[in-house]
């Protein structure tokens, strides 16, 4: 599934053919929904914002799209009225006079007037998106410190979307990893530098991703294993999909546990419990 970075790049994509441009052709492929078609069509979309791992398109006159991708969902921009060929099913198309906004595959789709879109089941539970510029380390310590999520393995805590809303998989593992700490702690056991130093990974992990394409490799290393050859899969992450190679950092071998029917990958030697 797409994770924060995943989303905010793909709403970035939308935003720069579709804000302050008029839809002349609004089609979407999930009956249920087609009769909204007539109502969006030749409006304005003001906005393109997303929350965690939703997306949401703002009309100016006062009606949303929400769309969340869930595990194959993915949006398409193009250049022009002429579809891609795809074997996916096209759920929703957003056509202004010079480019196309397709999302394929994806069926948690619904639309809101934009003043009652927080309640929606799923934006009304989580908490601040991982990807918001005003997000600061200080505000996911407090958040660490909340009784709600404090108790709870570092482990659950980094897929709660009630905690932080884009977090994911492969993040989880980065993070945790950036931090030295096991999977296995808790916020109210971990020491105040301990909690400085997970908040500051959790924002640097998730706009270094954002920032490069999903690669949360420090820059510097990220080049060198480029220039050794290696392909861009094996050098995107620290732990995350690496079971039993080294670890960048003390050369011992990375482990993969399953928690939850979850990939979890860390380094015993880095992250000890």
């Amino acid at each position: 599934m797409p994770e924060g970075p995943e989303i905010r790049r793909a709403a970035d994509a939308i935003a720069e053919v579709l804000e302050g441009r008029r839809i002349e052709t609004v089609r979407f492929g999930l009956p249920r929904l087609r009769h909204h078609a007539k109502k969006l069509r030749g409006h304005i979309v003001r906005h393109v914002e997303t929350r965690g791992k939703a997306l949401l398109t703002h009309f100016d006159h006062g009606y949303s799209i929400y769309s969340h991708n869930q595990l194959y969902g993915v949006w398409k921009v193009v250049k022009g009225h002429k579809l891609p060929k795809s074997n996916r099913s096209l759920r929703l198309l957003l056509q202004t006079d010079s480019h196309s906004a397709i999302l394929y595959s994806a069926s948690d789709i619904s639309v809101w007037p934009t003043e009652e879109v927080d309640t929606h089941p799923f934006l009304a539970r989580i908490g601040p998106d991982i990807m918001n510029p005003h997000l600061t380390w200080r505000d996911i310590a407090a958040r660490l410190a909340d009784p709600r999520f404090a108790n709870k393995s570092l482990a659950s805590l980094y897929l709660d979307q009630a905690f932080l809303a884009g977090n994911g998989n492969y993040l989880r593992s980065e993070i945790l990893h950036d931090a030295g700490l096991h999977h296995t702690r808790r916020p109210a056991e971990l020491t105040r530098g301990e909690i400085g130093s997970l908040s500051r990974s959790t924002l640097t992990l998730s706009r270094r991703s954002y920032d490069t394409g999903g690669i949360t490799l420090a820059p510097r290393l990220a080049q060198a294993l480029k220039r050794a050859g290696l392909k861009r899969g094996m050098r995107r992450f620290y732990a995350f999909g690496r079971a039993g190679r080294p670890c960048y950092h003390c050369s011992k071998e990375i482990r993969r546990q399953e928690i939850g029917g979850r990939r979890l990958y860390f380094c015993a030697q880095c992250q000890p419990r």
